[in-house]
């Protein structure tokens, strides 16, 4: 992993994901704050569907599937960080905690126990368990800036399903044949992360391929 993050901007990069944040919970629920939605029950079941990418049964042959495991993580982030505005705790004191959460070397070997640690904590204790996850993303080296690129770009997936009717069950999620996950990581290697434009543009490429998703894709 990288070294530590300048203090101010670990806060900056968890400040905008929050603002973020409670954007998307706004627009899925006006009264998200008060609605006592159970955050801690979507970190578990997301937990399980991590593990199964990520690979665990010793009786059949199980290839890591590393991009998917990292947008597992970000899926993960977003219940985890709503939990964290409820509870008023996006600031300087978890920011320092991401900030040295995520410094040194990843630990791999401890990747298994760490989501069963996440699951635990969401399960028995209702609680996103913050060491954890770091621990989690340590282990497939994923730093503040990576998590950040790709919460960013899920945000902007997560806003046109809302906009698209996935709320009402009316979006359709395969473009082409192919899950819209797999199309946004496409984009997101393609449009520069740094533009200041850069979700406008995120959007707009979304919408491109939505539109045409009815259509067989173009042969190679």
């Amino acid at each position: 992993m990288s070294a530590p993050l300048a203090p101010a901007l670990a806060l900056k990069l968890l400040r905008e994901m929050a603002a973020l944040q409670e954007a998307h919970n706004l627009a899925v629920d006006p009264a998200w704050r008060t609605a006592g939605l159970a955050y801690y029950r979507a970190i578990w079941v997301e937990c399980a569907e991590l593990l199964d990418h990520y690979g665990w049964k010793w009786w059949k042959h199980q290839e890591c599937d590393l991009p998917q495991v990292r947008l597992e993580l970000v899926d993960i982030w977003h219940f985890g960080l709503s939990m964290l505005l409820l509870e008023d705790r996006v600031d300087e004191a978890l920011a320092e905690a991401v900030r040295s959460g995520l410094a040194g070397p990843g630990e791999p070997e401890r990747f298994r126990e760490a989501v069963e640690a996440l699951a635990s904590a969401a399960v028995g204790e209702k609680r996103f368990d913050v060491p954890a996850f770091l621990t989690c993303l340590r282990a497939v080296e994923m730093d503040l800036p990576g998590l950040y690129r790709a919460y960013v770009g899920k945000n902007v997936l997560n806003a046109f399903r809302q906009d698209h009717g996935y709320k009402a069950g009316t979006y359709d999620k395969l473009w082409q044949g192919r899950e819209d996950n797999v199309h946004l990581v496409e984009l997101e290697a393609i449009l520069p992360v740094d533009a200041p434009d850069y979700r406008e543009a995120l959007y707009a490429a979304l919408a491109a391929r939505y539109a045409v998703r009815h259509e067989a894709p173009a042969a190679s």
